[in-house]
């Protein structure tokens, strides 16, 4: 390979601009969406190491976006040198970010579900529909372990606990990748790392925190998606971490990830993360200098194009970068299209006997293709909050449906979900509504609508209308939350000119306020003082400090960003059709000035009070009610003694002692009774969700490794203690059912962290 080809290896090209800069030089697709024949053959020349989302970015149609696809693969194949095909990736964080894709809960919803194996199905759907129009590269999960909610993108995580973070994440890995490379789509596990700790809970703003915490809590999920379940790409963090920007920090991308986690996959820059080495962290002259830190830091691929990378040429020619250096880099891109079978698929001899690894698009694309378990997801990941009696809904009322997010499709939908970005644009895929699915259920004669204030804007002109609403209802539901960051179309602009209707959630949506935002909660305020009960639904990425709801209304649910079948979803939980099964990934505050909340926190951070705060949230992490009750028995353990590099099994038996089926989430908690040095009050050790008839029982065993209590010693080593510990089962981390004490004995324990424990093994015996 020539110096221009290797290097062509390591960049990519995209559908369409994607800064707005005038000098934006790179696009495969002109303005009517087909091949630009005078541009890409010279954009391709040497050949390019990934095509940006073709059909997302290029607003292509399923069909349209395999030709295309097809078509770029041929010209690279037949119409260069080497003939080397493209690695083409894709969004698709709740779903494929493309025209007519299916669009499930965002993160913070399946995270709620505590369900890894619905997630892993979820991402096996993910991938027929990638595999249809050709994509072989996913720049999804997201890993971040949120803990700030003032964070927008905390909507996208799977919450605040590093465990619980790391199953979601590896089952959405494992079901993106398939059994085998070349019949999957590569997972990309993100933001590499502590991306969701910035100074302010700002977006990309800089990372405080020591190695300790850097490792056991940020970079656990990580190690856990790339050892347990083979993630095949990571995407470095924008930040700098005390002062060492992710994109240059070759410790964290090479030391860490490829010396000690034995990482043999491909690196991805984080959007325009190279150039930022210039722009924003000032580490860089220009951009050949940025491209030269990010390259000799780890960085394989230049996303989304070619405007720093391409400098490499010159540099390696000037001498400021070794060859060997991008050839190495270059060899994980082409070993990753190898795996792939990109070079059998589009090989020029290639014949209907090499056939495309997934369904065709007529088979994996349609207006209801995935919805049933798009609804599953949905209808798992509501969480009931609080209810006095209220809930579940008879059936029988009259229903006011009321507030912002009840009747607008994009409200139901995260900030990476297509329909939301482009809501003006025609698809086969409909976003059901709260109000469509409770109009649907219980006829339009007894609902009774009235969107009564918008989700940020300051005017109260809707009040008397949803008032009165409810007045003539026998329950009213509202709907409220906050707005994710999705593009604003000009008629949007102009009914809002005045009170404009901004993003409070999602990608570079960060808050200073963890109330609702505008004037939702006058709106709840008003219509509590009617003489009709009243059910609170946050349709809303993120938790909110709901304080003054909690005390005053009767029934409270969070259904996060639910997707297209999230109003079904939310209908068959507040009509009974299904129990509510969801569990919090986050504690909720009750004030931003609260923060932080997180349970875990180490014993003087989570025993000292505010002056006029305590250290409690309103809901702890774990908690969720059911329309059923579930009864504890003891804790029972295999032996009260352990060895360092030993394992206990601790059993509980849970029974369904209501009167209708439903899901309990079995929650497993290690505390350290007088560790060496400060530590968490408690951590969770595993989980087990199970579903239980009424009189049902189950027994479920958790495999307690030793090595599960590890942690990092000062001299940095991991290290196993001996020493008390507690286990605790429960129903959330303030809701502890049954405990038991273990005692690890024998000499302290070095860990080698290729021998590092990730979980408990569960069991579940009925």
């Amino acid at each position: 390979m020539t110096l221009e080809e290797t290097v062509a290896q390591l960049t990519s090209v995209p559908a369409s601009p994607l800064t707005g800069e005038a000098d934006d030089p790179d696009e495969l697709l002109d303005d009517e969406g087909t091949i630009d024949r005078e541009a890409a053959p010279d954009l391709l020349e040497h050949g390019v190491g990934h095509f940006t989302r073709l059909g997302g970015g290029g607003g292509l149609e399923p069909e349209r976006a395999l030709e295309v696809t097809e078509e770029l693969q041929e010209l690279l194949v037949e119409e260069t040198r080497l003939g080397i095909p493209a690695v083409p990736h894709e969004e698709c964080l709740s779903g494929y970010m493309g025209p007519d894709g299916t669009t499930y809960p965002q993160g913070m919803g399946l995270a709620s579900t505590w369900n890894p194996d619905l997630v892993e199905g979820m991402t096996s759907r993910i991938r027929d529909q990638l595999l249809a129009i050709g994509c072989r590269h996913a720049l999804s999960p997201v890993l971040d372990v949120a803990r700030d909610p003032r964070w927008g993108r905390t909507e996208e995580s799977f919450g605040e606990d590093p465990l619980l973070v790391a199953e979601m994440a590896s089952a959405y890995v494992r079901g993106l990748q398939a059994d085998e490379p070349a019949e999957g789509v590569s997972a990309t596990v993100k933001h590499f790392a502590g991306h969701a700790v910035g100074e302010g809970g700002k977006n990309r703003s800089s990372v405080q925190i020591g190695e300790r915490e850097l490792r056991e809590v940020h970079l656990f999920p990580f190690e856990a998606a790339i050892r347990e379940a083979g993630a095949e790409s990571v995407m470095n963090a924008y930040h700098d971490v005390d002062g060492i920007p992710c994109a240059a920090d070759e410790s964290l991308l090479t030391g860490i990830l490829r010396g000690e986690w034995d990482f043999d996959g491909t690196v991805v820059s984080d959007y325009f993360s190279v150039r930022f080495l210039q722009e924003e962290h000032g580490v860089a002259r220009d951009r050949k200098e940025a491209a030269i830190r990010a390259v000799e830091a780890g960085i394989d691929v230049e996303l989304p194009q070619r405007e720093c990378y391409q400098l490499l040429v010159e540099a390696v020619e000037d001498g400021d970068l070794a060859r060997e250096t991008v050839e190495t880099a270059a060899r994980r891109v082409l070993r990753q299209k190898v795996e792939k079978g990109l070079f059998e698929e589009y090989h020029p001899d290639a014949s209907e006997s090499v056939p495309s690894p997934g369904p065709s698009v007529e088979e994996a694309f349609g207006p209801d293709a995935d919805r049933d378990y798009a609804r599953d997801l949905a209808r798992e990941s509501v969480t009931l909050l609080k209810n006095d009696d209220l809930l579940p809904l008879s059936g029988d009322e009259s229903v006011a449906v009321v507030g912002p997010k009840a009747d607008t499709a994009e409200g139901q939908l995260g900030d990476y979900a297509y329909a939301a970005h482009y809501p003006e644009k025609e698809s086969n895929r409909r976003v059901v509504t709260p109000r469509d699915a409770l109009e649907e259920r219980l006829g339009e004669d007894r609902v009774a609508f009235a969107e009564g204030c918008t989700t940020t804007g300051p005017s109260t002109d809707g009040f008397d209308e949803a008032v009165a609403a409810a007045e003539d209802s026998d329950v009213a539901v509202v709907f409220v939350g906050a707005r994710s960051a999705i593009s604003l179309t000009d008629e949007d602009e102009a009914d809002h000119e005045d009170q404009p209707d901004v993003p409070t959630s999602g990608e570079g949506a960060d808050v200073t306020d963890l109330g609702l935002p505008g004037v939702q909660q006058e709106l709840v305020e008003e219509l509590h003082a009617t003489d009709t009960p009243v059910a609170v639904v946050q349709v809303s990425g993120k938790p909110h400090a709901v304080e003054w709801i909690d005390e005053h209304v009767p029934a409270v649910l969070h259904a996060w960003l639910p997707g297209e079948e999230g109003g079904h979803g939310v209908a068959d939980v507040l009509l009974g059709d299904h129990s509510p099964s969801g569990r919090l990934p986050v504690s909720v505050a009750k004030s931003v000035g609260q923060l932080p909340v997180y349970y875990s926190r180490k014993p003087n951070s989570r025993e000292e009070d505010h002056v006029y705060a305590d250290s409690d949230p309103l809901y702890p992490f774990g908690h969720g009610l059911s329309y059923t009750d579930f009864e504890y028995g003891d804790v029972e353990l295999s032996d009260d003694e352990v060895g360092t590099a030993g394992t206990v099994t601790a059993s509980v038996t849970v029974e369904n002692a209501g009167d209708v089926a439903g899901h309990e989430v079995v929650q497993l908690y290690g505390h350290h009774r007088y560790p060496r040095q400060a530590r968490p009050v408690q951590e969770l050790l595993g989980f087990e969700r199970v579903h239980l008839e009424p009189g049902e029982s189950a027994t479920v065993e958790f495999t307690v490794a030793a090595g599960q209590f590890a942690y990092h010693d000062a001299d940095m080593d991991l290290v196993v203690e001996p020493g008390e510990y507690e286990l605790r089962v429960g129903r959330s981390a303030a809701d502890v059912e049954a405990t038991a004490d273990v005692e690890v004995v024998g000499d302290r324990r070095e860990v080698a962290r290729s021998g590092r424990v990730y979980g408990s093994e569960t069991d579940v015996e009925r």
